[in-house]
């Protein structure tokens, strides 16, 4: 069970830059102004998603140190806190793949 929940990650994403290239293909056929405002949309998909992870992990960085510093046992946990904002950057990644 637990080699078929390494690979599903794998999967979703396969599964997701499929659809992705399905849109591409079949927005090709649109005019400029369209593949224009797409590619601002994957821009700010992308940029946003990256300055929302940066505003969050700082604070959250500052107080996993802290934590850190004085129960050096509790690392694993405040690092799991830490990475959490990162799935901003992934999804804005997905949002930037569909709109590509």
């Amino acid at each position: 069970m637990k080699k078929i929940a390494k690979y599903l990650p794998a999967l979703a994403a396969a599964t997701v830059a499929s659809s992705a290239f399905a849109q591409d293909a079949a927005a090709a056929t649109t005019g400029d102004n369209a593949a224009g405002l797409r590619a601002i949309g994957a821009g700010l998909a992308l940029g946003l998603g990256a300055v929302g992870t940066g505003l969050a992990q700082g604070p959250i960085g500052a107080a996993a140190a802290g934590v850190t510093a004085e129960r050096p046992e509790k690392f694993g946990q405040m690092a799991i806190w830490f990475f959490i904002p990162e799935t901003l950057v992934i999804f804005g990644f997905v949002g930037f793949f569909l709109l590509r």
